[in-house]
């Protein structure tokens, strides 16, 4: 696609991102099960050097990941959509994929996290696994 765009539910906060996402992964963690109040989070990850704000400013929420480092939350204020998160271990964003404009051809890589997962989970078939978040994929 080259470019991506997206935007939270009532459009206060909008984004674009330059270029092809480098890797996509439904997130099965805790975190991100009461954070989406879901079993998992569809994260499109994007080098954070091509992620641009470009209407409005998020209210960041930061809490402490897996890793020991830190996971910034990208939140709009008014609606209350997460439109990204920052792994900072990674230096790279994990952009939730139902906030952009055209996420019909995205389907994720991986799925991380698997083992923190319901039991009433269901994982995509034909896509690696991973108990938690391997080292190699955390940058």
């Amino acid at each position: 696609m080259g470019e991506y765009k997206g935007q939270c539910a009532c459009g206060a906060v909008a984004y674009s991102i330059d270029g092809e996402p480098i890797n996509t992964a439904f997130c099965y963690c805790k975190s991100c099960q009461v954070h989406t109040g879901s079993d998992k989070w569809f994260g499109v990850w994007v080098p954070k050097e091509k992620l641009t704000f470009t209407k409005g400013q998020p209210t960041l929420y930061t809490r402490l990941g897996d890793s020991g480092k830190d996971m910034i939350h990208n939140i709009c204020g008014h609606c209350g959509t997460t439109l990204c998160i920052e792994v900072t271990v990674g230096n790279f964003y994990s952009v939730s994929a139902s906030t952009l404009d055209n996420h019909e051809n995205l389907k994720p890589n991986i799925a991380i996290y698997t083992a923190s997962a319901p039991s009433w989970a269901v994982f995509p078939e034909g896509i690696a696994k991973y108990d938690v978040l391997p080292p190699e994929l955390s940058g």
